[in-house]
């Protein structure tokens, strides 16, 4: 199975054993990689600030396909308003994809017996995690990646500040700063760099104002 970044990052922000979402503004994180996956598959670009279909052609993948379709038929907006709008019900839409495929199982369990809650656990086909954090891995002991998709997956990694629940045995501080350092790195395709550059803003942007957001709630 081929798996998209939204796919891959959703992965890893669960829980492998107890099924739990691990990262906080997730929804926001996989528009962002959403849209990562357009700009690196030549979909989008951005002209005049804005994020435009250049190429409506399908990519094969059904959940990347519906989005492109929904940005082709919608007028062209800023980035961060794009992630914001496709972050709608993304989490249920990646996870529930990921059920169908047999690489996770929905469990319901309830606690002390009463309360019901739902779970999301990893099954023994866990290849695309693995390869993810293989890749990863061995971007940040390289310092370097020539692979696109690993530098993207790097970055909204960053984004969400999952270093430490992807590398629990590794330095927090170390992890972070050889993300940042690949999120930063150049891209090999000019063409898509634009479009990558405006995402990976857009998806900081949003994430940063909701948290922001939650922290004056919770304040007042």
């Amino acid at each position: 199975m081929m798996a998209n970044l939204a796919e891959e990052l959703l992965l890893l922000a669960f829980h492998d054993q107890t099924g739990r979402n691990q990262a906080t503004n997730l929804e926001l994180g996989l528009a962002g990689a959403i849209v990562l996956e357009l700009a690196l598959a030549e979909r989008i670009d951005v002209v005049d600030k804005r994020v435009r279909v250049v190429d409506a052609t399908p990519t094969g993948d059904g959940l990347v396909d519906f989005m492109l379709q929904r940005l082709a038929d919608d007028k062209p907006r800023r980035a961060q308003s794009v992630v914001q709008r496709l972050s709608r019900g993304l989490v249920q839409q990646v996870r529930d994809g990921l059920v169908r495929s047999g690489v996770l199982r929905h469990d319901r369990d309830t606690v002390l017996g009463l309360f019901p809650f739902n779970r999301y656990v990893a099954t023994a086909d866990n290849r695309i995690e693995v390869d993810a954090v293989r890749r990863l891995s061995t971007a940040i002991d390289t310092g370097h990646t020539r692979d696109q998709r690993t530098s993207a997956l790097a970055s909204l990694v960053y984004i969400l500040q999952l270093e430490k629940k992807v590398f629990p045995d590794r330095r927090k501080r170390d992890v972070r700063a050889a993300l940042k350092q690949l999120s930063e790195a150049s891209w090999a395709s000019r063409a898509t760099k634009q479009a990558v550059d405006a995402a990976m803003a857009a998806a900081m942007a949003a994430v940063t104002a909701a948290a922001a957001s939650s922290a004056a709630a919770s304040s007042n």
